[in-house]
């Protein structure tokens, strides 16, 4: 069914007295409502997935680099008073 002829049901189906839904048209709205609710369930588990990963993956780096520590001293502090001055 084309778009023009679906506007053309739906509007004939709206401006008779009682509202009834021709039942292929109830089954297809079913049909992908049932699919829409499916997709978003999908990615909203896939989302969770991808954040407890990045959490893992964040906790494993933090432990074994330790950013917090701070890093060893590149130069030697200069040594004073040991030479007898």
């Amino acid at each position: 069914m084309s778009l023009p002829k679906r506007e053309a049901a739906a509007r004939r189906i709206l401006e008779q007295s009682p509202p009834r839904v021709p039942p292929e048209l109830y089954a297809e709205a079913v049909r992908r409502g049932s699919r829409m609710l499916r997709r978003r369930t999908a990615l909203r588990r896939l989302t969770w997935l991808v954040l407890g990963a990045a959490a893992v993956a964040f906790a494993v780096w933090a432990l074994t680099v330790q950013p917090w520590v701070e890093p060893p001293s590149e130069t030697t502090p200069p040594m004073t008073g040991w030479d007898g001055w």
